[in-house]
């Protein structure tokens, strides 16, 4: 190595922004936390408040139907005002909303501060991404990001172990009142050490746009919430959807056409960030098919305590944590090409093996496999997001990190509510195969029920007992067979790696830096 490229290789490491990455990981890793952490705490609050399922289950709702609509309008803000102020009124909003939650008095109130807790950390995101492809050069990205990551995949395995421990050795509130000493130190460690950006008055903001795109954000995200419990085909999930769509159509054709559009749809004329975001998404599913599924066949059908899973998927957050340093590191050097094939691969081979998960399978199996599965996903999720960030200009970091973060949202949501619908129909569909095996009109069906009779003490607790032992088949082989479709999801999503070599990425950021200078030359 010459002596020029070590003194810029020195200069790059001193002035890389450390301290300021740190505090941009913070605030995300907190607020992806907070919304896998107060799953476990659920049951409690519906004995305290004396509420039921439907009931409960939007405290859950209103912080993802929030924190969804508030991305697109990030990249405004954080131009329009700067992104350290805006940074700083999502943590002061994020904290102030967990110390109402940690005092709320009944359900209703609990909502309400869920929502202020929502308005923060939906922007907390995006923000801090948009804030660190202006800070980083772009020459480290991949490891900057490869430390964001963190936040986005290990978090959400990380929130049932330790909402598990913190409600059942203190209180339902701890899982909200951890947030206050996080978040203060964050507000000040924010104040003292981020550099402010840019604040542009000129811009204006786009009402229509920012009603259009946030009602179909809304009637989008609560369709597919709600589509398991309210029926795909009932009247108001289907009136849902059409008036999501309805709007998207209104909404792209309005930002096409507005001079200073809240999401800018024309950046998906890059094929590379096109291919990054689509490829994240497919990925994004991928991911919650192990963080979704493997809770309930954990707690289900293995009976494990909501913190014995958490303990169970720990590793996999160990793992995932390890490897996204390295990914990012890695894809400095190499691009997402490479890391994103062996690490899709890693993931197809390790997601198809989970589908042979069953009744017998032990606990050690499922964790060894997750944790393997782990490294392949740490290799692929922040090199397809970066190589797509990467050819965007660093103006336009905050409307493409909205952008990125909104098909995210969208992405999780609906792999969530698809796996849902597809393990409840496979599972009865299994259910009733296997009753046709154990028909009354069998010829041993009488003996083995005669002794399962003796054993339980009565016909009709045998008949409970073999209807049970359906169940919990049939939904152990619903979860074999959404195992196999989310394999077949991620192959799918292979052929997109090809887009994000590093010569390809190379070349759309040196195009797009090329046409905003001329852009803003011109204009």
């Amino acid at each position: 190595m010459s002596e020029d490229n070590k003194t810029k290789d020195v200069h790059t490491e001193a002035h890389f922004p450390w301290a300021s990455l740190f505090i941009l990981v913070l605030g995300p890793f907190m607020a992806i936390l907070d919304s896998s952490i107060v799953n476990v705490a659920l049951p409690r609050m519906m004995s305290i408040f004396n509420v039921g399922t439907e009931d409960i289950q939007w405290v859950l709702t209103a912080y993802l139907l929030v924190s969804g609509v508030v991305v697109p309008v990030t990249g405004y803000l954080g131009d329009r005002f700067g992104y350290k102020r805006v940074y700083l009124i999502t943590l002061v909003a994020f904290t102030l909303g967990s110390l109402l939650c940690a005092m709320a008095w009944s359900n209703s109130s609990l909502i309400i501060a869920r929502i202020l807790q929502a308005l923060g950390g939906g922007m907390m995101v995006p923000i801090s991404m948009a804030m660190l492809f202006r800070i980083v050069p772009r020459n480290r990205m991949g490891m900057a990001m490869g430390m964001w990551g963190i936040a986005a995949t290990a978090a959400p395995a990380i929130g049932p172990t330790l909402g598990g421990y913190l409600v059942d050795a203190f209180s339902w509130r701890m899982v909200f009142t951890i947030n206050l000493p996080v978040g203060l130190i964050a507000v000040f460690l924010s104040m003292l050490i981020l550099e402010e950006t840019d604040a542009r008055s000129d811009l204006r903001f786009d009402i229509m746009g920012f009603i259009l795109g946030s009602t179909a954000c809304f009637c989008l995200l609560l369709a597919l919430s709600k589509g398991q419990n309210w029926g795909w085909d009932s009247l108001v999930i289907v009136e849902l959807l059409i008036a999501s769509a309805f709007l998207s159509i209104l909404f792209v054709t309005w930002e096409l056409y507005f001079p200073q559009p809240m999401l800018d749809i024309r950046l998906l004329k890059n094929l590379v960030l096109t291919a990054s975001l689509v490829a994240t998404s497919v990925v994004t599913i991928g991911l919650f098919a192990g963080i979704f599924l493997i809770p309930i066949y954990a707690q289900n059908l293995m009976g494990l305590s909501p913190m014995e899973t958490g303990l169970m998927m720990m590793p996999m957050a160990i793992m995932s944590g390890i490897m996204m340093p390295i990914s990012g590191r890695l894809f400095d050097k190499i691009g997402a090409m490479p890391l994103g094939l062996v690490g899709l691969t890693i993931v197809a081979i390790t997601t198809y093996q989970l589908h042979n998960i069953s009744l017998e399978s032990s606990f050690r199996w499922v964790q060894v496999v997750l944790t393997v599965r782990a490294v392949g996903l740490g290799m692929t999720m922040m090199p397809l997001t970066t190589a797509g960030l990467n050819t965007v200009p660093p103006a336009l970091s905050g409307r493409a990190s909205a952008l990125n973060n909104l098909v995210r949202q969208v992405s999780a949501s609906f792999g969530i509510a698809f796996l849902t619908y597809f393990m409840v129909s496979r599972q009865a569909l299994h259910a009733a195969w296997m009753r046709e095996g154990v028909s009354t009109l069998s010829l041993a069906a009488p003996q083995v029920m005669d002794k399962i009779s003796y054993v339980v003490g009565g016909p009709k607790l045998a008949a409970a007992l073999v209807n049970m032992n359906v169940q919990q088949q049939a939904m152990s082989k619903a979860i074999s067979d959404d195992f196999i479709i989310a394999t077949i999801i991620i192959i799918v999503s292979m052929p997109l790696m090809f887009f994000l070599s590093k010569g390809r990425v190379d070349r759309q950021r040196q195009y797009e830096m090329e046409k905003y200078t001329a852009e803003k030359s011109t204009s």
